[in-house]
């Protein structure tokens, strides 16, 4: 559990991710996740996300445990009614996973089968709720867990670059209440709405904050980003930067260690997103003054 301890303790916490493969196969995810070891504190499995069909996360976790790396189930509402994310939150305590966040999940209409029926019978917030409930050892129909409560460490997603400022209070403040212990961002572009967001309103509700960084590879891979990605807000200035690069891939990694440096200052944590370039998030990290040291 080196996340939860790091972030019980105030230390800086890192966290990265990775994508399971369109396929059976695990061997790609899981060499992208042995080159973080030691790096950051878990590794982030996403869920379906963009509405694109991958390999199980639940599955992907396991294999990452099995290899001695501790993972994020990242669990998305979307696809599932009560039962199987009931199930899918049993199962990872059976499983040893222990880390988990919350998600409605990103919307059918944005990915790749848009005809697929969406179910959304629970959001982020009531998976939270449910969560919390199997964590205090109750059944939600019959009374108590047989076997006792489930030890879970749920966390919550949020967008420090909303448009809607007293949406993003609420949401965050329903999210605390339903049982998230931490929060992961998206990727965040303007350091100052994230020294606003973390000031006035996770700390006021004792939540540590990992800064979403995503590394950008070229100037057209962020306007494409721009493009498609709900609430991506990747400056002009910085698009600019990476057209006039010589190596791109090389500037989208040191305007990455840049946002690494300064959001440590800000909030207690970074989650670091490379889209199948994980292998260079070390050198993130060391351009922005780390170690590989846990």
């Amino acid at each position: 559990m080196q996340l939860q301890e790091a972030l019980a303790r105030g230390a800086s916490a890192l966290t990265a991710e990775v994508m399971p493969p369109r396929g059976g196969d695990p061997g790609r995810v899981l060499a992208a996740a042995a080159s973080l070891r030691g790096w950051v504190h878990a590794v982030n499995v996403t869920d379906g996300s963009r509405a694109v069909m991958r390999m199980s996360s639940l599955a992907v976790c396991r294999l990452l445990l099995d290899a001695g790396i501790e993972p994020v189930l990242q669990l998305a509402c979307r696809d599932r009614n009560r039962i199987a994310l009931q199930a899918e939150l049993l199962g990872a305590q059976a499983l040893g996973i222990r880390n988990l966040l919350c998600l409605t999940g990103d919307p059918v209409r944005a990915g790749d089968q848009p005809d697929a029926r969406p179910v959304n019978e629970l959001e982020a917030v009531r998976l939270l709720q449910l969560v919390r409930q199997f964590n205090a050892g109750q059944d939600p129909v019959q009374g108590q867990l047989p076997d006792g409560p489930t030890d879970l460490f749920a966390g919550a997603a949020a967008d420090p670059q909303s448009s809607s400022w007293s949406g993003l209070k609420s949401r965050l403040v329903r999210k605390k209440e339903a049982g998230a212990r931490f929060v992961q961002t998206q990727m965040v572009m303007d350091g100052e709405a994230l020294k606003r967001f973390v000031g006035e309103i996770a700390a006021p509700l004792q939540l540590p904050v990992l800064a979403g960084v995503f590394l950008l590879k070229s100037a057209r891979n962020a306007a494409f980003i721009n493009r498609v990605v709900p609430g991506a807000q990747i400056p002009q200035a910085v698009i600019d930067r990476l057209a006039a690069a010589a190596d791109p891939a090389a500037e989208g990694v040191a305007i990455a260690a840049e946002q690494v440096a300064a959001y440590l200052q800000i909030a207690q944590g970074v989650h670091l997103m490379a889209i199948k370039a994980e292998e260079r998030i070390p050198e993130i990290l060391r351009q922005a003054g780390l170690t590989a040291s846990l």
